[in-house]
């Protein structure tokens, strides 16, 4: 017998089995064809291809030699510039000591997870990570599935109706908006009566706002406005900010859950102990704003806008339906209408439609199983992020503001996306 097989069955019953997560495993998968000499497009996974503002780079570099270890909450000052963001943005009021600090927003969703006894409850299609960090701690994941017709938004009626059937039972439910994976966000009312809701049910609510900067028209609203007795406001640096790989990311608490930061931050100073010194020294820049970095935000959604609608007609002229995206870089088309066309051709689930769409085109996506939905249904998730977002960046200050963005554009500077669905409609009409 060799001898790591006597060890692994020591293995947490909880982990045993557990992939990759699906979003990185593409990704690898996609580094490794590349590697290989293939022609690939990354349409998997959804790392922003914007730069990260050059003040906040240049904050970073002015702040390198930052060795010491800081406070587990976070550095003061960006605790200040949190709460000023949120105050600036949001018209929310909270105090410094409200917010956390974390090496990633996913790190510190875990550790929620973690210190919180309750069930986990999540619409679906949602984020791939949310549900195996609930079977990593042993905690029940329950699934509120939502509709294509209703653009996968969760309704305060299915809220209601699972709560009702068990109504002291305590839960975290998460809501992602603007979406990963549909890229749907919600309106004003749907946010005041899902509050509702959820005041009435005593839940905690995480609000995962992460691509808050990215809803196309800047008018992203945080349900915390309307239930900010119960609401955690989930944020970072990776997708509005460009820096995913920096790793922070930032919790935010009304008072009256004081209680649930404290464990938090007792976890966290048994584990991550703190978050990198000179990334959060960068980040202050970053939550402080200014002209530079508005612009560049703009100019982000202006890009990402006139990709997803173009990307959206692509997707109607292929003869599927589905609503134009609101913010985000994600769609999750449902190839249904097409059924019989794929079925001919041995598909007749997502995983094996993008299995095949990866062999025969090189186009990378992820299947709808990888989001909480049925095999048999033929949803996919598009992360449309596999292009030089400094380029396109630049490219985009050149055309004035009151002009829009045109095919032209995009052929030029995001050539690997349109590329991509030049293939998926050549492949579709095989």
């Amino acid at each position: 017998m060799p001898t790591n097989s006597v060890h692994e069955v020591h293995l947490n019953l909880n982990v045993r089995g557990l992939p990759l997560s699906a979003t990185l495993e593409i990704n690898e998968i996609s580094n490794r064809l590349i590697k290989e000499g293939r022609r690939v497009y990354k349409l998997g996974l959804g790392q922003s291809p914007f730069p990260v503002p050059q003040p906040v780079v240049e904050e970073l570099r002015a702040n390198a030699h930052q060795k010491d270890y800081l406070p587990v909450r976070g550095l003061t000052a960006l605790q200040e510039a949190v709460v000023d963001y949120f105050e600036r943005t949001q018209s929310l009021v909270y105090r410094p000591e409200h917010v956390l600090v974390g090496p990633g927003s996913k790190e510190l969703m875990f550790i929620l997870q973690l210190v919180y006894y309750g069930d986990l409850v999540i619409p679906t299609p949602s984020w791939v990570s949310y549900a195996p960090q609930a079977h990593i701690v042993g905690h029940q994941v329950r699934w509120i599935p939502t509709r294509e017709d209703n653009s996968w938004l969760l309704t305060p009626e299915e809220l209601e109706r699972l709560c009702a059937k068990d109504p002291t039972k305590p839960r975290i439910v998460i809501l992602n908006y603007p979406n990963n994976p549909t890229g749907y966000s919600y309106s004003d009312r749907q946010l005041q009566e899902l509050a509702a809701v959820a005041r009435k049910h005593r839940i905690i609510l995480l609000s995962d706002e992460i691509y808050g900067e990215l809803q196309f028209d800047g008018g992203h609203a945080s349900i915390a406005r309307y239930y900010p007795e119960g609401t955690i406001i989930s944020s970072g640096l990776s997708k509005w900010c460009g820096a995913g790989g920096w790793r922070l990311g930032t919790f935010i608490f009304p008072k009256e859950l004081d209680w649930l930061l404290e464990g938090m931050a007792a976890v966290a100073s048994e584990t991550f102990t703190a978050t990198s010194a000179p990334i959060q020294y960068a980040a202050v820049r970053a939550f402080n704003g200014g002209t530079r970095i508005e612009r560049y935000l703009w100019q982000s959604r202006r890009i990402l806008a006139t990709l997803g609608d173009y990307i959206h007609q692509r997707l109607v002229r292929m003869g599927l339906q589905l609503a134009p995206p609101q913010g985000g870089f994600y769609l999750f088309p449902d190839f249904e209408p097409l059924r019989e066309k794929l079925a001919a051709r041995g598909i007749g689930t997502s995983p094996e439609l993008c299995k095949r769409l990866l062999d025969e085109t090189g186009v990378a996506i992820l299947p709808g199983t990888a989001f909480g939905r049925p095999e048999e249904e033929l949803t996919v998730r598009l992360a449309y992020v596999d292009f030089d977002g400094a380029r396109a960046l630049a490219a985009a200050e050149q055309v004035p503001g009151g002009k829009d963005l045109d095919e032209a554009f995009l052929r030029q500077n995001c050539e690997k996306i349109v590329t991509a669905f030049d293939l998926i409609e050549e492949w579709l009409g095989q």
